[in-house]
């Protein structure tokens, strides 16, 4: 009786009824409007009228993703800080990075974050909670120290130098056939095997793939393609993603989630709880099987994905500009006379490769968003204007905004490591492809160490002489994982 008095509540029973529902709605929806438009705390900030009365415009231009052009655009026009949805802000200005990313700790990461947990777990990236991050970044963070990469760099060098190996056959394939090679396919299997070698202390083995199909990368395709919805609200994501899986998964996609799955598994149920794996740490800090899993499945994905399109992106740039691969050489082969045994970290010209590649590859893109604390924000730009915002508004920066503008990086379109050389404050504060403050990735270490060193490898070896781009640019989706257009950048050998 009680359900059926519900329905009679809910369901119309005549064209009265439906009226009034109708009525209802639309002076509701009026009324938010109106709302947002004439009385948002927000109201007095700069942007797009659409932008003022709803996120769907925005939301629309995140799943296609070029919503990172379109912001920039949007500061063009509007200035250093202009509303993009009715609760979300931009903000192009470098003097926000600190109070919003450093500061006490920076703001808390916003509710979208949550979109990235796995299997129900909340992994090192997504959590929001500072205290349950704590109990696990502090377990595996020396792992990530530049001293303890060092002496477990042998790892990453034994995965650079059978990525040369790989890529010299494919050249002299190319160079027989005049086919062109996917290297980002052979970057990825150079990350993954680099992260898991060093980290969990089995290599996964992507090198010794077939080059056009790696088995792990349908998995770390899936979830690039999730960055898509990553601005969502939770309930419409989560809506979305069981949807997917229960009615639109590939079986390339399950084939590929199951070897990564019983890759992680074997490496955590093989694992003792010590300090000399990423696993065995988490496992000595009293994480569960099921979570250390999860978050090595994690580390898989962005360590693969992310990695993967940086050094990818630093091949096609050094066979696109060969003054710049002989330059690059002439250093590596001068250090190696002078001393056998110099560190990496001492070639100049290498770091200033490795940065420059690291800006304009952009492996995430897009804004890092924030919420601004309980008791507001006031915020005065470099140009002297004043904003408040209140609590709970969701503010951040992206990088493809800083990493492209001319003021700092003149010619920002141009692959120029010289300007690394003497680099300016101002360059080395608005260079965040790692994010920035407490937050930042926490692999960033060991990603720009992978780069440094296999970026040395192919140099030395000079596998890439003679390459040249398939083609004249690389396009990118930008989603909060970029994914580049085609799956594929491509190489041909003369």
């Amino acid at each position: 009786m009680a359900f059926a008095r519900l329905i009679e509540l809910v369901v119309p029973t005549s064209a009265t009824d439906t009226y009034s529902i109708i009525t209802s709605v639309t002076l509701g929806l009026t009324g938010l409007l109106a709302y947002r438009v004439f009385l948002s705390p927000l109201r007095q900030i700069p942007g797009p009228f659409i932008c003022r009365m709803t996120s769907l415009w925005m939301y629309y231009h995140s799943y296609i993703g070029d919503d990172c052009s379109l912001i920039d655009e949007l500061h063009k026009k509007y200035g250093p800080v202009v509303v993009i949805s009715p609760r979300e802000v931009s903000i192009s200005d470098r003097t926000a990075l600190m109070p919003i990313y450093s500061d006490k700790g920076g703001f808390i990461k916003a509710p979208c974050y949550s979109n990235f947990d796995i299997e129900g777990h909340k992994t090192i990236f997504s959590t929001r909670d500072p205290a349950h991050r704590a109990v696990r970044s502090k377990a595996v963070l020396p792992m990530f120290s530049m001293a303890n990469i060092r002496a477990g760099s042998g790892a990453i060098e034994t995965s650079a130098n059978k990525l040369v190996a790989k890529l010299r056959e494919e050249a002299l394939r190319s160079r027989k056939t005049c086919r062109s090679v996917n290297v980002l396919n052979l970057a990825r299997s150079l990350a993954i095997d680099a992260a898991c070698a060093y980290l969990f202390g089995k290599s996964y083995g992507g090198i010794d793939e077939d080059v056009e199909s790696m088995t792990a990368n349908a998995f770390v395709d899936a979830l690039v393609a999730v960055g898509r919805l990553f601005f969502m609200p939770t309930w419409f994501f989560l809506l979305i993603e069981e949807t997917r899986l229960k009615y639109f998964l590939t079986k390339e996609e399950v084939d590929s989630t199951e070897s990564v799955h019983g890759f992680a598994d074997q490496v955590v149920r093989e694992s003792e709880k010590s300090d000399l794996t990423y696993q065995g740490r988490l496992l000595k800090a009293g994480i569960s099987l099921e979570e250390t899993e999860v978050q090595c499945k994690d580390l898989i994905f962005a360590g693969t994905d992310s990695t993967g399109n940086n050094f990818a992106t630093l091949c096609w740039f050094l066979a696109k500009y060969p003054d710049i691969h002989k330059r690059l050489r002439d250093e590596i082969a001068e250090a190696e006379a002078n001393d056998p045994n110099y560190l990496i970290t001492t070639l100049r010209y290498l770091d200033a490769v490795v940065r420059e590649g690291l800006r304009l590859s952009m492996a995430n893109p897009t804004r890092f968003p924030r919420e601004v604390p309980p008791q507001g924000w006031n915020f005065t730009a470099f140009n002297g204007q004043q904003f408040h915002f209140p609590a709970k508004t969701v503010v951040g920066v992206q990088p493809f905004t800083l990493h492209l503008n001319p003021e700092v990086f003149p010619e920002p379109l141009l692959f120029k490591p010289e300007r690394w050389l003497d680099a300016t404050p101002e360059m080395q504060r608005d260079w965040i492809p790692f994010g920035q403050g407490a937050r930042q990735c926490i692999a960033r270490n060991l990603a720009t160490a992978e780069l440094l060193y296999a970026t040395r490898a192919v140099v030395r070896d000079g596998v890439l002489e003679g390459a040249k781009p398939a083609k004249d640019e690389i396009e990118r989706i930008q989603w909060f994982n970029s994914r580049v257009v085609g799956d594929k950048i491509e190489l041909i050998w003369a």
